[in-house]
C-alpha cells in the first residue's frame, strides 16, 4: 500500500497543526489530504533563521485535493484563508458547528492581522523605519472564498470524499463541533485505517459530552498537550473560581482579568458563574465579556444545544440561558471596551485571547498589570513564548504594544478549564483500541516534556511503535 504522511506542524510543538496524507492507488492516481491547516503561535512561530513559519507551508497549496478540519481553533484552522489565497481549491470537510465557528473565527483572525500590521507600519514610520513584516498573512477579503469551500459531515456519518477515501467524524469533546478524524484509505488492494485525534476533550461533567470511542485503527495520530500531568478534580472548579473572585474582587477590590479563548473556555466560565449566581454564591459585582468573537461564539453554542451534554441539556429545562445572569454585560463596541480600562472598583473581565497574544485582553493587561489590587487568572494552556507563558513563569515585567509593563498584579492558573484531556484522559481516549493491532502511534501537539512522558505511558500501555515526529518528517505507512 502506498500511503505516506508528512508532518508540517504541531510536530515537536503545540501549535500549527498540519499533517499531509498522500494515498497512491494501484491505478496510479494520487490524492493528497491535508489534516488541519493551523497557525503557529508563540515560540513555534519563528524558524531558526528568524522567518515566520506561517508564511511557508512546506508544500504547494495547489497540490492539495482535500482538507479535513478537526475543529475551529486557530492553531488548527487559522491558515485556511492563506492556503486558499495561494491557490488551493480543495473541499474543506468539517462538522456543521465547526463551519459556523470558522465563519467568525477566520474573519476575526483576518481583522486582527490587518490591525496589527497597520499598527506595526505606523510605529515603524514614526521611528523613521520601514516595517519589517511582509504584510498580513491574509485579509478579510480572503475569508469568504475560503468559507465557500466548506463541506459538512455530521458525527458518525461516513462519506466517500474521494476515490478510495472514506471519512467519518466522532465527537472529540474538546469544543463545540470538535472531531476526531477517521480515514479509510483504499489503494485498490488493501484498506488502511488512519485516525487523527484532533484535540481530545475532557471526561468530566462539563458543557460537552465525553469524547466518543472509535473504530479500530491501523495508524493513530494523537495530541499530547497534557501528556505529562493530571488536572484538578471537577469538584474543586466552582470553589476555586469563587475563591479567586472573592480574593481579588471582594477582599482587594480589584479587577479579575480572565484571558480566555472565545470558543470553549469563555462559555465554560460563563456556565460556572451562572451556576454560582443561581446558587446565590456569586458576589454582586459586574462581569464583562469583552470579546465580540466570544459573544458570537456563545450565540452559536445556543443554536447547537443538541451537541451539549445530557446533564447540561437537563439544566436548560430550569434555566433557558446557561451563559447569562444578573450583572453580566456582553461588550461589543471598542468604545465600551476602552471604558472598562478607566473604571475603578471590582469587576470580572473575560476577554480573548487565552494565550494573551492578541485581542482586547492585551489592552486590559496593559492597563491592569501594574496595580497590585488586580489579578490575572489563566484558564488554559499558554504555549512557550507567548505573553501568557511569560506571566505564568513569574516575569516581573512584560512587553505589551512595545511598552515595558511592571507586573504587580497577582497571576494564577486554573487548569480545570483546559479543554484538553490530561494524561489519564488521553489514555482513556486511546483505551478503545486494541493496542497490539495499532501498527504505529504518532504523538503530536505537545512540548518536549509532555511528548516524552506520554510516549513512555503509551509504551507501558502496550502500543508497540510510538513515534514523536518532527516538522518535515515523512513516513511510509
Amino acid at each position: 500500500m502506498a500511503v505516506k504522511i508528512t508532518f508540517h506542524g504541531a510536530a515537536g510543538t503545540v501549535t500549527g497543526s498540519k499533517h499531509l496524507v498522500e494515498l497512491t492507488r494501484t491505478d496510479g492516481s494520487r490524492t493528497r489530504v491535508l489534516l488541519d491547516c493551523g497557525m503557529f503561535q508563540g515560540e513555534a512561530l519563528m524558524d531558526r533563521s528568524g522567518k515566520d513559519r506561517n508564511r511557508r507551508f512546506g508544500f504547494d497549496p495547489r497540490s492539495i485535493d482535500l482538507v479535513v478540519l478537526s475543529h475551529a481553533h486557530i492553531d488548527h484552522s487559522g491558515l485556511l484563508p492563506r492556503l486558499v489565497a495561494e491557490g488551493c481549491q480543495a473541499p474543506i470537510w468539517c462538522t456543521p458547528a465547526t463551519r459556523d465557528l470558522c465563519s467568525i473565527m477566520l474573519e476575526d483572525s483576518a481583522r486582527i492581522q490587518e490591525y496589527d500590521y497597520a499598527y506595526d507600519v505606523k510605529r515603524a514610520r514614526r521611528r523613521g523605519r520601514e516595517p519589517q513584516e511582509e504584510g498580513p498573512l491574509y485579509t478579510a477579503d480572503d475569508v469568504a472564498p475560503t468559507l465557500e469551500l466548506f463541506q459538512t459531515l455530521d458525527y458518525s456519518e461516513t462519506r466517500a470524499i474521494a476515490p478510495g477515501i472514506d471519512l467519518t467524524f466522532t465527537d472529540a469533546g474538546h469544543i463545540l463541533g470538535s472531531a476526531a478524524v477517521h480515514l479509510d484509505l483504499d489503494d485498490g488492494e488493501r484498506v488502511l485505517r488512519l485516525s487523527f485525534s484532533g484535540d481530545v476533550g475532557r471526561y468530566v461533567d462539563r458543557l460537552l459530552p465525553q469524547p466518543a470511542p472509535f473504530r479500530q485503527a491501523d495508524v493513530l495520530i494523537c495530541e499530547s498537550t497534557y501528556g505529562d500531568r493530571e488536572h484538578a478534580p471537577i469538584a474543586e472548579a466552582e470553589d476555586e473560581l469563587l475563591k479567586h473572585v472573592r480574593t481579588i474582587c471582594v477582599d482587594r477590590k480589584g479587577k479579575l482579568i480572565i484571558p480566555a479563548f472565545s470558543i470553549g473556555k469563555t462559555q465554560e466560565i460563563l456556565h460556572t458563574l451562572n451556576l454560582l449566581s443561581n446558587a446565590g454564591s456569586l458576589p454582586r459585582i459586574p462581569v464583562f465579556v469583552d470579546s465580540p468573537l466570544a459573544i458570537s461564539a456563545t450565540d452559536i453554542a445556543r443554536r447547537y444545544e443538541n451537541l451539549l451534554s445530557e446533564e447540561v441539556r437537563a439544566e436548560l429545562a430550569q434555566d433557558p440561558d446557561l451563559f447569562s445572569f444578573p450583572g453580566v454585560e456582553f461588550v461589543r463596541s471598542p468604545e465600551r471596551s476602552k471604558q472598562l480600562n478607566a473604571m475603578h472598583g471590582p469587576c470580572i473581565i473575560i476577554a480573548a485571547s487565552g494565550m494573551m497574544e492578541a485581542g482586547r485582553v492585551r489592552h486590559h493587561l496593559l492597563h491592569g498589570l501594574a496595580d497590585p489590587a488586580n489579578g490575572v487568572l489563566a484558564v488554559g494552556f499558554c504555549a512557550p513564548g507567548t505573553l501568557g507563558a511569560d506571566l505564568l513563569a513569574g516575569h516581573r515585567t512584560v512587553r505589551i504594544f512595545g511598552e515595558e509593563i511592571p507586573v504587580n498584579a497577582s497571576v494564577a492558573r486554573m487548569e480545570f478549564y483546559s479543554a484538553h484531556g490530561d494524561r489519564q484522559e488521553l489514555q482513556r481516549f486511546l483505551g478503545c483500541q486494541n493496542q497490539g493491532a495499532v501498527r504505529r502511534l504518532f504523538l503530536v501537539h505537545g512540548v518536549e516534556q509532555s511528548l516524552q512522558a506520554f510516549q513512555s505511558a503509551c509504551r507501558q500501555n502496550g502500543f508497540r511503535e510510538v513515534v514523536i515526529p518532527r516538522r518535515g518528517d515523512s513516513f511510509e505507512l
